[in-house]
């Protein structure tokens, strides 16, 4: 049976989980606390990463390289880039890629990684289609997309920035961690998936929403994560 790794970027978003554990056993590395133990029959190890892309890439190699786990979970919320995706519902990554990263001035493409040959990193098909059809039956009243996530270290709230990332990425949601983790992942040739509840649309209008749906958001999160994992 391989360890599944689940990522949160807040202590609201592995809580839960924790709260769901048994046999929990707890180290902490990076002023991060990885708690190991059972969840829904799987052994698991729930850690907080911490926000940004610095902490979610460390948090990822630590599970790589201290608990050599066979699967990455990311969960948490994040901002609407597309129209028919309101807040409640949920992403399930197809890819990731960071939006802030520009090295054009070299001939790569807006995004792209200097010297790396991907764009973007491909989340695991199988573990992706798991989520969808376990949100569809955990959060039926929801609705759930699957498509890329971007990241970059900022809180977009600003509708023309929203576009910019729009029309260089096509994105389906925007946060801070997932595509370090999707590189992480990437390079250390483990499974991994990025699942992201909607908390807000990425616009104006993000700072009063965010706080307002965000504990909604991540009880969607935690109840697809804590069922998934039974398949995996």
């Amino acid at each position: 049976m391989k360890l599944i790794g689940i990522i949160g970027a807040m202590d609201e978003e592995v809580e839960k989980l924790r709260e769901q554990m048994t046999e929990v056993t707890v180290q902490v590395k990076a002023d991060m606390k990885f708690q190991r133990g059972r969840l829904n029959g799987k052994e698991v190890v729930v850690v907080r990463s911490g926000i940004g892309k610095v902490n979610a890439a460390i948090c990822a190699q630590i599970l790589v390289d201290s608990y050599r786990v066979g699967y990455i979970i990311n969960t948490g919320i994040a901002g609407s880039l597309q129209p028919k995706i309101n807040i409640g519902d949920i992403v399930v990554s197809t890819d990731a890629l960071q939006h802030d990263m520009d090295a054009t001035a070299f001939g790569y493409s807006r995004g792209q990684i200097p010297r790396m040959e991907v764009l973007s990193f491909p989340a695991d098909e199988k573990m992706a289609a798991l989520a969808v059809d376990t949100c569809r039956k955990v959060n039926p009243e929801i609705e759930v997309f699957t498509g890329r996530v971007v990241s970059g270290d900022q809180f977009i709230s600003d509708r023309q920035v929203k576009q910019q990332i729009v029309d260089n990425f096509g994105g389906y949601c925007t946060e801070m961690e997932g595509a370090a983790i999707a590189q992480a992942a990437y390079l250390n040739k483990v499974p991994y998936v990025v699942l992201r509840a909607i908390s807000d649309k990425a616009d104006d209008s993000a700072q009063v929403d965010y706080p307002t749906f965000e504990k909604k958001a991540i009880e969607h999160c935690v109840k697809l994560v804590e069922n998934m994992i039974k398949d995996l």
